[in-house]
């Protein structure tokens, strides 16, 4: 069985959830997807509906997404077989 590159998941996870974050925060600038925005926004420090709020918004979904990536990969590795 073949083990995971936990950095390499890591930053896969975390390019895919900032540019997720990204445009989520531009599309909120148009009245898409405001309360998700919102929401996320209680616990992502200065995200919000405009170019400045989006950007922020994906360096936080980029250092989060990329801890889980890591960690996924990491325990993956732990607990498959040699």
């Amino acid at each position: 069985m073949n083990k995971l590159q936990p950095l390499a998941l890591g930053a896969a996870f975390g390019i895919l959830g900032a540019i997720y974050m990204f445009f989520l925060g531009i599309t909120a600038m148009f009245g898409w997807g405001t309360p998700i925005v919102e929401a996320i926004a209680s616990f992502y420090i200065g995200y919000g509906a405009s170019l400045g709020g989006a950007i922020i918004g994906a360096v936080w979904a980029f250092v989060d997404c990329f801890i889980a990536g890591f960690l996924t990969a990491w325990l993956y590795n732990r607990f498959v077989r040699p």
